[in-house]
C-alpha cells in the first residue's frame, strides 16, 4: 500500500492524517520489521475506529474498505473531477494519469491485509470487509450518502471481479466513475441535496443537511395551483429556460417551507441543490453565489420566514444580489423565499398616513416595496375554508393505518374532533391538521394496548 500511493496523481493530497496514509504508514513499519507489536495493533485499532465512525455516519455496509476508498473517489475535487463534473470525460492526456490513480484504487480494493493479521493476531481487516451493520433509523445516517456510496462501491467491485486483466479493469473503474462525475457532481455538492454554509476563519465552508424530510410535493393536501406554479418554474430552471425567483407568502402552517423542501428530493437526480440561508447571512449571499457559479448543478438558495423590520437594512444585500448589481445573477442559481408577510418589510402607519414625516416619502414606501418586487413569480398560501380543511384531514387519516375512516359514522366523528382541535391549536392550517392526526394516531394506538 505505501509503495502505490505516492504514484497517486490526480487524487493525491489526502492528507498525512487520512486514514488511508495512515494505514499505509503502519503497513511500511510493519514490512521493515523492528516494530513493537501491541503499539502497532493500537494504532490499527485507530484507524479501524475511524473507518467505523464513517461507516455509522453514511450507513455504510458489507465492505467497509471499498466503501470508504469509494467515498474518497467521489469526493476529491481536483482539476479533472471538476471537469467530468462539467462536460464529462473527453480526451487528453490527463486521462492517462487519471487510469493510473485507478489502477492504484483497484489494487487497494483487493488489498490483502491477512499477512498483517495472522503476525498480528488480530482480525479487525476481516470483520469490516464482511461487515452486518446495525439496522438504524435513516435520520441517524445520510441515507442519500449511503445509497450513492455503497451502488459505486458495488460497482467497481463488480469490474475488478469481471476483469481479470488490471488495465481493463482500471478502464472499466474510470469509466463507472467518470460516469458519476458527470450525472451527480463531486464532492460534497455532488453526495449531499442541502447545505447550510457560514464562515470559518474568514472562509465560506458548506456544511451538509443530512437529515431532510422525505417529502414529496404530492404529500401536501391541496393546494394544487399553487404546486403546479412552483414545478413549471423549477423545471424551467432545471432545462436551462429562463425562470423566476420565487417568493410563497401567506397564512403560516400552509405548507410554504414544505414546498420547497419537496424540491430538493424530487428533483436531486436532475442535479438541483439547496442552500440554507438565514437572514443574518444576506451580505454573505453573494460570496455564496461567486462559489457556487461555476459548478455543474442547479442551486436554489432557500430564505425560510423572510421578514425585515423597519430598523433593518439587511434586505439591501438582497436586492443588490438579485437585480440591481453590475455582476448578473448566474444561471444555475435562483432564490426561493418564504415568508408571512406579502411585502417582506414591515410596514407602519407612517408609511400610509398622508403626513410625510419624510420629504421624499413616497420614495421611502417604495424602496420598502420593491424588494418583493424582484422575485418574479410570488405564490400565496392562505388558510384553507372548512371544506378544504376538512379534505385535508380526511386526507392524511387515510394515509394513517392508525385511523379508521372506513365508513362515514367514523369520518363524521373525527371531523368533529377535528373541528375542536383548531380551535385551539392555531386554526384551520395544514400544520394543525397533520398535528390533529398525529395526536389521534397516538391515542388510537394507546386505546389498542
Amino acid at each position: 500500500m505505501y509503495k502505490e500511493l505516492p504514484k497517486l496523481v490526480m487524487y493525491r493530497g489526502l492528507g498525512r492524517n487520512s486514514i488511508l496514509y495512515s494505514l499505509s504508514e503502519i503497513i511500511r513499519e510493519f514490512d521493515i520489521g523492528g516494530y513493537d507489536k501491541l503499539t502497532l495493533t493500537s494504532r490499527i485499532y485507530e484507524q479501524i475506529r475511524s473507518i467505523l465512525e464513517i461507516s455509522t455516519d453514511y450507513g455504510f455496509d458489507k465492505n467497509l474498505w471499498h466503501d470508504y476508498l469509494t467515498y474518497i473517489l467521489l469526493t476529491r475535487e481536483n482539476p479533472f473531477t471538476l471537469t467530468c463534473e462539467r462536460v464529462g470525460m473527453t480526451d487528453g492526456s490527463v486521462n492517462e494519469f487519471a487510469l493510473g490513480d485507478m489502477l492504484i484504487f483497484n489494487r487497494l480494493f483487493n488489498y490483502d491485509f491477512g499477512g498483517l493479521e495472522r503476525a498480528l493476531a488480530i482480525d479487525c481487516f476481516s470483520i469490516i470487509t464482511d461487515y452486518k451493520s446495525v439496522t438504524k433509523r435513516r435520520q441517524q445516517y445520510n441515507k442519500n450518502v449511503s445509497d450513492v456510496v455503497r451502488r459505486v462501491s458495488d460497482e467497481i467491485a463488480a469490474a475488478i471481479e469481471e476483469h481479470t486483466d488490471e488495465d481493463e479493469a482500471a478502464e472499466e473503474t474510470l469509466r463507472i466513475v467518470t460516469d458519476y462525475y458527470r450525472d451527480y457532481g463531486v464532492g460534497v455538492f455532488g453526495l449531499n441535496r442541502a447545505f447550510r454554509c457560514s464562515r470559518q476563519s474568514g472562509e465560506m465552508t458548506f456544511t451538509p443537511i443530512t437529515n431532510t424530510e422525505q417529502v414529496m410535493l404530492d404529500d401536501l393536501i391541496g393546494y394544487d395551483i399553487q404546486k403546479a406554479r412552483l414545478r413549471e418554474n423549477t423545471e424551467a430552471f432545471l432545462n436551462g429556460y429562463r425562470a423566476s425567483n420565487v417568493l410563497l407568502f401567506g397564512d403560516a402552517g400552509t405548507g410554504k417551507s414544505t414546498s420547497i423542501k419537496a424540491l430538493i428530493n424530487e428533483y436531486y437526480d436532475r442535479g438541483l441543490r439547496m442552500i440554507e440561508l438565514y437572514k443574518h447571512q444576506m451580505e454573505d449571499l453573494a460570496d455564496v453565489i461567486s462559489i457556487v457559479k461555476h459548478r455543474n448543478y442547479k442551486f436554489i438558495i432557500y430564505m425560510d420566514d423572510l421578514s425585515f423590520e423597519e430598523d433593518e437594512t439587511e434586505y439591501k444585500y438582497l436586492k443588490a444580489v438579485i437585480e440591481g448589481g453590475i455582476e448578473n445573477r448566474p444561471d444555475n442559481v435562483l432564490i426561493y423565499a418564504t415568508s408571512n408577510r406579502r411585502n417582506l418589510i414591515r410596514e407602519t402607519w407612517n408609511d400610509i398616513s398622508d403626513i410625510e414625516l419624510d420629504k421624499h416619502h413616497s420614495d421611502t414606501v417604495q424602496e420598502k416595496l420593491s424588494l418583493v418586487s424582484r422575485f418574479g413569480v410570488a405564490i400565496g398560501y392562505m388558510r384553507p375554508n372548512q371544506r378544504e380543511f376538512q379534505s385535508i384531514v380526511r386526507g392524511l387519516a387515510e394515509r394513517c393505518p392508525d385511523i379508521d375512516i372506513s365508513d362515514e359514522k367514523l369520518a363524521a366523528e373525527l371531523m368533529r374532533e377535528a373541528g375542536k382541535w383548531e380551535v385551539s391549536h392555531g386554526g384551520m392550517t395544514g400544520r394543525s391538521a397533520q398535528q390533529f392526526i398525529d395526536y389521534m394516531a397516538v391515542k388510537t394506538s394507546a386505546a389498542k394496548q
